[in-house]
This record gives structure tokens, sequence and C-alpha cells, in this order.
């Protein structure tokens, strides 16, 4: 059962996301808060695996919230969602650790699917904001904005990998790139946690973003 928290300052749309939720097989919500500071105690109180995060909330934002919460509960998943589709709000809740960026329009079917996505380890971008994000991490020019591979890690992908490694740059999903590279879902997965391993990135958006910036993509 994967525990999920509800972080929004509305509260007709924490009720009704918590009632959306509850129907859905292995997804249970055990906490609804309307703000930052309020979801910081619940955390702790209570170590949710996956947050929904409304980016625009009061006494504390969502993105200094999953600052915070990712410092202390690394291992707590965050998902962005918001009605915002916002440069800065995407580039800081990834640059903080969110595994998920959402925009509130999507089906509650792609909510489900985000939930276990981010659980199992992997980020979910919105598609509507992938393509910006990637974008904008790729022409970061700072160096606490830069992804670091060592060169040896680097050195032990095969051409396959890297392969997966351009398709995920491009915001490709595992079906997509399934797809494409007339591999399986189970050979996907596999590939992209040996990349992430071999490279020791946290998830699919540090290596795609790793990969833009060393312009690995033609």
């Amino acid at each position: 059962m994967i525990k999920v928290l509800i972080a929004d300052d509305q509260q007709l749309i924490r009720e009704s996301l918590k009632i959306v939720l509850n129907s859905v097989d292995g997804i249970e919500v055990i906490d609804t808060v309307g703000d930052g500071e309020e979801a910081l105690a619940s955390v702790k109180k209570l170590m949710p695996d996956v947050i929904l995060m409304d980016v625009r909330m009061p006494k504390m934002d969502g993105v200094q919230c999953t600052r915070h919460i990712k410092e202390e509960f690394p291992e707590v998943r965050v998902i962005i969602l918001t009605t915002f589709d916002d440069d800065e709000f995407v580039y800081d809740a990834i640059k903080y650790g969110a595994s998920g960026y959402l925009l509130k329009g999507i089906s509650p079917d792609e909510l489900a699917d985000a939930i276990n996505t981010v659980y199992q380890g992997q980020a979910m971008l919105n598609p509507d904001v992938a393509a910006k994000v990637l974008k904008f991490f790729s022409m970061a020019t700072h160096e606490q904005e830069t992804i670091h591979v060592e060169e040896e890690f680097i050195g032990e992908l095969n051409d396959n990998e890297w392969r997966i490694i351009n398709e995920v740059a491009r915001g490709r999903s595992n079906k997509e790139i399934s797809e494409i590279l007339n591999f399986s879902l189970g050979t996907v997965r596999n590939y992209l946690s040996g990349i992430l391993e071999k490279l020791e990135l946290r998830d699919r958006t540090q290596l795609a973003i790793w990969a833009l910036q060393r312009r690995t993509v033609h």
C-alpha cells in the first residue's frame, strides 16, 4: 500500500483528491494538510511514501517544503501538483529533489500512474512541462546547477545504454523508448536502473539533464 499525503491550501482540492485516490487499489491517503508547515509536521509523524504538494501555499510554499523534506527525509517522494506552468517553480522543485511535476488538469488515472511511478523510484514530468524543464536545465551554467558524473563511470556505458540515455533526454517515457528501440518494457527498466547505478544519479530527470549538459542528444 502506497501511503500518500496531500498538501494543498484549497480544502475542496484536498478532499476531492482524497476521494479519488482512496478508490485506487494500492493507494491510501493517510493525511491532508493546508500549508507547508503542516506538511512537514505530518511527514515527521506519519512518514508517507509520496506527497502531492501544491506549489503555492501559505506559511511555506511547496518548493521550500520540498527542500526541507528531502533534506531530512530523502526517501519520501514528492510530486509537485499545480495549476501553474511556471519555469522558476519547475526549476526549483526539481533542483530540490521533487520526483514529479504535474499540472492539476491531469486525469485521475494519470495521477495514480504518477504516484506509482515515483514510488518505484522514477521521475514523472507532465508532457506539457517536460521539454521546458529539460531545456531550462540544459542551459544551466553555474557550478551548483551542473550535474557531475565521474569520467570513469561514463566509460562503463555501452551502446544500448547510450541509446536509452538519448531517448530519456528527449523526454520519452519507458513505453515510447521500448517502441522506438524495439526493447521490452522490462528491458528498458533494467537498462535505466543500471545506468542510474553506474552514473550514481538519483533519477531519470537528473539523467536527462546530465545528458543535455554533455550534448549527447543528436
